[in-house]
């Protein structure tokens, strides 16, 4: 018999030895392995195209506009209704991508590696807040952005990632994560400090290796203005670290967790790449004004990887000025962060909370532990419009829905645990 708390320790040790590090950018067609011409990545468990949601969909067409493969959004639709293109989680590809995740083969992404394993994590760059692509839109404006990040954005900043890199080895994402809790970040829906700090980190590689120096004002702008950049490097950090964990015989551990606007579903370190779901939560949303809550779609979203890690929700403790994105009170907060410790392995060693006295934030989800005490994991996350095309609606609170779990939990039992 496999004996389960040596193999959680073992998959704990994994995820906490985690080192990430940004290491370079590509398009994802050259970097991103098994990413064919005409596949699409998107966020959370498999689906196909009748299942998606709106926001899903609309990232979809977008994602069509910005590959030219299609000039209408209606020529975009029928390419995906006709099957020409081939749709496949970003999870089976070392990848992760926020809100709809979508991510195709001319998109830039940035390259982390764990130092510690040698496991690779990619993720696309953040586009802002609003109307963008991740939220589902696709107007012009959306697709002209979008460009301008692959042909302006993209260059510079891959010039200035490689001469971080052969200067020092890369920027080190863990310990920008690590400094940015103790400035009120907790890495999910506030990145303020960690996108400063990036900033301070790759600006003078950026001024030294430019290839446009005229291109860098309007590059510091879109930075400066855009607080959730660091959010997608801090998701490839999150990737390359619990990905670390997956595989571990007899482990329980959660290494993921992930949203389609459709259904969520978990995978278990001890249970290979099987998918566990269920129906996605709708969110307790603070709305933008305009906006109402039948307009929400149901949570969506590779972001989760945060709380699978262990921040995010999980370390609202460190960050009280959240409440005033996504709702509730700042003791909201810290309860929310109080109650996962009952559901997760271990404190962390290195993200620590300075409001609990530096304790560490509860690491490593527990899938039977989730089952036993009936608390499932709580996220702060952004929401999109339900339509297709309306963007981002606001920002709140989602549970995970326990199905999964129970699902995970009951082959975890029948796989290592009766006799």
């Amino acid at each position: 018999m496999v004996d389960i708390d040596k193999a959680n320790q073992e998959a704990i040790s994994r995820l906490l030895s985690a080192q990430p590090i940004l290491v370079g950018m590509g398009l994802a067609k050259d970097v991103i392995p098994d990413m064919g011409e005409r596949v699409l990545l998107h966020a959370g468990p498999p689906i196909d195209w009748e299942n998606m949601s709106g926001p899903m969909r609309g990232a979809v067409m977008a994602a069509c506009l910005y590959e030219g493969w299609a000039e209408t959004p209606e020529e975009a639709q029928k390419i995906a209704e006709k099957g020409e293109v081939t749709f496949d989680p970003c999870h089976h590809h070392h990848a992760v991508g926020p809100m709809a995740g979508v991510t195709s083969p001319n998109m830039p992404v940035f390259i982390v590696e764990n130092e510690d394993r040698g496991n690779k994590a990619f993720c696309s760059m953040n586009e802002g807040l609003g109307k963008v692509m991740r939220m589902g839109a696709f107007s012009p404006e959306v697709i002209e952005h979008l460009k301008w990040m692959r042909d302006v954005l993209y260059p510079n900043l891959h010039a200035g990632v490689k001469e971080a890199f052969n200067a020092q080895g890369g920027i080190d994402l863990k310990n920008i994560m690590a400094q940015a809790l103790h400035m009120g970040d907790e890495m999910h829906n506030r990145n303020k400090a960690g996108t400063s700090l990036f900033f301070r980190a790759i600006t003078p590689f950026l001024i030294e290796a430019a290839p446009n120096i005229g291109d860098l004002p309007d590059i510091f702008r879109f930075i400066d203005k855009n607080d959730h950049f660091f959010l997608n490097l801090a998701m490839a950090a999150a990737k390359a670290s619990t990905e670390a964990a997956h595989g571990v015989e007899g482990s329980s551990l959660v290494t993921t967790m992930a949203r389609n606007g459709t259904e969520m579903g978990i995978r278990i370190s001890g249970l290979g790449d099987q998918w566990f779901t269920c129906e996605a939560a709708l969110p307790d949303v603070l709305l933008f004004p305009g906006f109402t809550k039948d307009d929400v779609n149901r949570d969506i979203g590779d972001s989760a990887i945060m709380e699978t890690l262990g921040i995010g929700g999980f370390a609202l403790a460190a960050a009280p000025a959240i409440v005033q994105f996504i709702g509730g009170t700042p003791e909201d907060a810290a309860k929310y962060t109080f109650e996962m410790y009952e559901i997760t392995m271990v404190e962390n060693n290195t993200y620590t909370i300075p409001s609990l006295n530096f304790r560490g934030s509860p690491t490593g989800i527990d899938v039977i532990k989730v089952v036993e005490t009936g608390i499932t994991p709580v996220l702060d996350t952004g929401a999109a419009h339900r339509e297709p095309g309306k963007g981002q609606v606001g920002a709140g609170i989602v549970r995970m829905p326990a199905e999964a779990f129970n699902k995970a939990a009951a082959a975890f039992v029948d796989r290592y645990l009766e006799e």
